[in-house]
């Protein structure tokens, strides 16, 4: 880490900067917290991508796609920049660890253990990827975090995106030279074998300290490595025996030739240890230092307030949003700043490793075109006033710390009669069984009057949960509301926080709303709040606690 230049804003996307991390090909890489303290890796993008009128949408689509990673060797995304927002950013969970190609640089080659367990666990972690119907296609030393319980995998969303742009603006190739699969270098699709390929090239890196195509002492050109993966055998000199049959497999020029990484891990994992138990001589000393360097930084930026983020303009009027009922009966959801960014991507839990996203069905948008009657979004998942005031009051919360606290307006007494259960939850966080992705479909409302509430003709949610305690974000959901006539999807993606945690059911707040189709040009509002219970061992009940807007799903069933 060292210190902001003069010339660093003091805040991107609300939240804000502590330290620089780094710079890279996308761009510059800054320290970072939620509210709460979670730390987190902000990465704006360099203005160049923005050039490309494709990149924007392939930078949230890669992003949405790598939501769907969680297992222990990936690193979760938490939040990324609203579309058209300059500088573009993302911000992931932040991990205090080395990088491979760090550490190795410092202190040289792993020993055979640690290089065998390193390899076991990366492959568990592109098995992981692969299940998912994605790719890495950026394996390389200094996308590797040495991490104390598991090494990780990093930055293979936002780079997929950035390397189409370079690939389609000039003509190169997809990948890290000296990592790359002979078949990213000729320009074939980049997929499983060729992630097999890098994890081999890597694994040869952490046992002899340089690649497989590269001699010791010189600096070849890229073009010269790319030449050599393709045409020249790999260079497996220093690499231990027992290790060598396998990589030289995986570094293979034939992609078909090559195992899986599933075959990877069984080959490598028979007599392997956890990477726990076998870390490099040295490894838990750097990861305390780096961790108490961190805490320090966080501790001290706790008393120093950000600077806040001013209010999104608007289009249309402050109509409620929420769907549940005629304006004139509910008060507008609570108010949650403007200025938060694009919301959920995968992973929210800054700091966490621990995984996913989505929640509860949010509304669908606003359309600036409609009247102010018509302007009530659709609710999938719509809680009583009541009950939204008094979960907002319950306090705590990664809010970003540009985000105010103040609550909302009072609702009139016939909002609601009912009151939450009392908080009954020993552990105070999303119990373990809740963790992972549900879905459920429902027939939507297609006999609405179409002024005051839209006429659907299905609503599709899709919840992603992870682990958090009462006050973290959580999760987020996606809600695809089909418009009858138009079929255009006019539903809600919403970053969720865990408000209230009890003996079967939870009780989630939306902290940022947007359109899942922007092109729509809706309006999604945040602060709607949303009750969940245990229906079984693989359902969830979608919240009795309040009313539903007609049509949504009354389940959501297990997907993983």
């Amino acid at each position: 880490m060292r210190s902001l230049d003069p010339t660093d804003p003091p805040a991107v996307g609300g939240y804000p900067l502590l330290a620089r991390l780094g710079d890279g090909g996308m761009g510059q890489v800054f320290l970072s917290r939620t509210l709460s303290g979670r730390p987190l890796a902000l990465k704006t993008v360099r203005s160049e991508f923005a050039l490309d009128p494709g990149f924007e949408e392939r930078f949230a689509r890669e992003i949405a796609n790598s939501d769907r990673v969680r297992s222990p060797w990936t690193v979760s995304v938490v939040d990324y920049s609203a579309p058209g927002q300059r500088p573009q950013w993302l911000a992931a969970e932040y991990v205090a660890a080395p990088t491979l190609a760090d550490w190795t640089a410092r202190h040289g080659p792993l020993p055979e253990a640690a290089v065998r367990a390193l390899g076991a666990e990366l492959a568990e972690g592109l098995r992981a990827v692969h299940r998912a119907g994605l790719a890495h296609r950026d394996v390389k030393p200094s996308n590797v975090l040495l991490a104390g319980r598991h090494p990780l995998l990093i930055d293979f969303g936002i780079a997929r995106a950035a390397d189409d742009t370079r690939h389609t603006r000039a003509g190169g190739v997809i990948g890290s030279p000296g990592y790359m699969a002979p078949e990213q270098v000729t320009g074939g699709a980049a997929a499983e074998p060729g992630d097999v390929f890098s994890l081999a090239a890597v694994l040869v890196y952490a046992a002899t300290g340089q690649g497989p195509f590269l001699r010791r002492g010189e600096e070849p050109s890229a073009a010269q490595l790319l030449y050599r993966i393709v045409h020249e055998e790999p260079h497996l000199d220093g690499v231990p025996e027992s290790l060598a049959p396998v990589l030289a497999a995986c570094l293979h020029k034939s992609p078909h030739s090559r195992p899986t990484a599933q075959e990877l891990l069984e080959r490598l994992g028979s007599g392997s240890a956890a990477w726990a138990a076998v870390p490099p001589s040295g490894l838990a000393e750097d990861l305390a230092a780096r961790e108490a360097e961190l805490r320090a930084l966080l501790d001290a930026s706790t008393t120093v307030a950000a600077p806040p983020v001013p209010p999104a303009p608007t289009t249309v009027p402050p109509a409620p949003t929420t769907g549940f009922g005629p304006p004139s009966q509910y008060g507008p959801p609570p108010a949650v700043p403007a200025g938060t960014g694009a919301g959920p991507v995968p992973a929210l839990p800054a700091g966490t490793g621990a995984g996913p996203a989505p929640l509860v069905p949010a509304g669908a948008p606003r359309r600036p075109a409609r009247t102010r009657a018509a302007a009530v979004a659709v609710g999938v998942l719509a809680v009583a006033v009541a009950a939204a005031v008094a979960a907002w009051s319950g306090g705590g919360g990664d809010k970003k710390a540009s985000e105010g606290t103040t609550p909302p307006a009072t609702p009139s007494p016939s909002s609601s009669s009912s009151s939450p259960p009392s908080k009954t939850h020993a552990a105070n966080a999303l119990p373990a069984s809740w963790a992972g992705t549900w879905k459920g479909t429902g027939p939507g409302n297609p006999s609405a009057d179409g002024v005051f509430t839209f006429r659907t003709t299905s609503v599709t949610v899709i919840l992603t949960l992870h682990a958090a305690k009462r006050g973290d974000l959580v999760g987020r959901q996606v809600s695809h509301v089909t418009e009858a006539g138009s079929g255009q999807d006019i539903g809600c993606t919403e970053t969720l926080r865990l408000q209230e945690t009890h003996a079967t059911s939870m009780v989630f707040q939306a902290v940022t709303s947007t359109p899942t189709d922007p092109s729509t040009g809706g309006v999604c509002a945040p602060g709607n709040v949303y009750t969940l219970t245990e229906d079984g061992t693989d359902a969830l009940a979608l919240g009795d606690g309040g009313s539903q807007t007609a049509g949504s799903p009354s389940r959501l069933l297990r997907v993983t």
